[in-house]
C-alpha cells in the first residue's frame, strides 16, 4: 500500500478527526463522499472528499511534487467540478508528507491571465507533532511531524501505540505508522521501535501497576528508559528506583512527552 493511499484510508476512517484537523468548525457529523463527480476526474487515488455540515473538504496527500497535470490546476478543477456537483463551498487542502525544498510544496495557489485559485498547504515537516501524539487517529502520522530529534519522536510515538487498549486497533495502528514512518526513518529503527515486544509492555506493566507490584514496575521503566535514551546516567536510574509505584505509574505516563534525558531529570527533581 503506498504512503498517500494509507492517508487517505485513514481519512475514511476517521473522517471526523481530520475535519477537526483540517476545518474550523464544530460539525459532529462527517459524511465520506464516495460518488465520482459528474465529468471523468483527473484523479489521483490519494483524494479523499468528506462533507462536514455545509461545506465540503477535498483533501488530497502528496509524496512527490511532480504531477500532471500540476498540482495547483489539479485543484483548480476539483473545486469547479465540486461546486458544479454539490453547490456547496469547498475548502481545499494539500497534505505533503515528504520533506522537500520544491516550490510547488510552498504554493498554494493556481493563478493565470485570467484566474486565481487559492487553496492550502500543510507540509507535514512543519506540523507539531503533540496534535498527532495525542489523536489515536492521528497518531501515524506523527512520525513525520517536526522534530529535532527523529528517533526520539519515533520512540514517542511507538510508546503511545502501547496504551492502545484495543488490540486490533493497536496492530493496525502499528501497521499504519510503520509504513508513513518509512519515508523518513530506516526499515529496521522502525521495526525495532514499532515491535510487539513494546506493545505487551503496555500490557504487562498495566497488570504491575494494578498489582501495586513496585520492583517489578521499576526494571520494566527501567528497560523502557535504556531502550528510549540508551545508556541513562546511574544516578537518575537510583532515584527512579526510590519512586513510589504511584510516582513509577505517573513517570510511564510523563516518559511519552520526554524529548530527551533532561526532561527525565527535571521530571525527578519535581518529585
Amino acid at each position: 500500500m503506498s504512503y498517500d493511499n494509507v492517508c487517505k484510508l485513514l481519512a475514511e476512517k476517521y473522517p471526523l478527526e481530520f475535519v477537526r484537523w483540517l476545518l474550523p468548525t464544530r460539525a459532529r457529523k462527517v459524511t465520506v463522499l464516495k460518488t465520482e463527480l459528474s465529468i471523468e476526474p483527473i484523479r489521483a487515488d490519494s483524494v479523499i472528499f468528506l462533507q462536514a455540515g455545509n461545506r465540503i473538504l477535498h483533501i488530497e496527500f502528496q509524496t512527490l511534487t511532480k504531477s500532471d497535470p500540476p498540482i495547483p490546476f489539479r485543484e483548480l478543477d476539483y473545486s469547479v467540478r465540486i461546486k458544479r456537483q454539490f453547490n456547496l463551498p469547498v475548502t481545499q487542502v494539500v497534505i505533503f508528507l515528504q520533506e522537500t525544498d520544491d516550490e510547488i510544496a510552498k504554493t498554494d495557489e493556481y493563478r493565470d491571465e485570467t484566474t486565481v485559485h487559492k487553496y492550502q498547504v500543510i507540509r507535514m515537516w512543519e506540523q507539531d507533532p503533540r496534535l498527532f501524539l495525542n489523536n489515536t487517529a492521528l497518531l501515524p502520522l506523527a512520525p513525520l511531524a517536526q522534530t529535532s530529534t527523529p528517533e526520539a519522536l519515533l520512540s514517542q510515538v511507538a510508546q503511545k501505540i502501547a496504551t492502545i487498549s484495543n488490540k486490533g486497533e493497536r496492530q493496525n495502528t502499528a501497521g499504519y505508522t510503520e509504513i508513513l514512518a518509512g519515508l523518513r526513518f530506516d526499515k529496521n529503527l522502525i521495526r525495532n521501535l514499532l515491535s510487539e515486544d513494546i506493545m505487551k509492555e503496555s500490557v504487562i506493566y498495566q497488570d504491575i501497576l494494578q498489582q501495586g507490584r513496585q520492583q517489578e514496575a521499576f526494571e520494566l521503566i527501567h528497560r523502557l528508559l535504556n531502550r528510549r535514551f540508551k545508556n541513562v546516567d546511574a544516578l537518575l536510574i537510583e532515584k527512579v528506583r526510590a519512586l513510589s509505584t504511584e510516582q513509577l505509574g505517573n513517570l510511564a505516563e510523563a516518559l511519552l512527552d520526554f524529548q530527551n534525558v533532561s526532561d527525565l531529570k527535571t521530571w525527578l527533581n519535581q518529585q
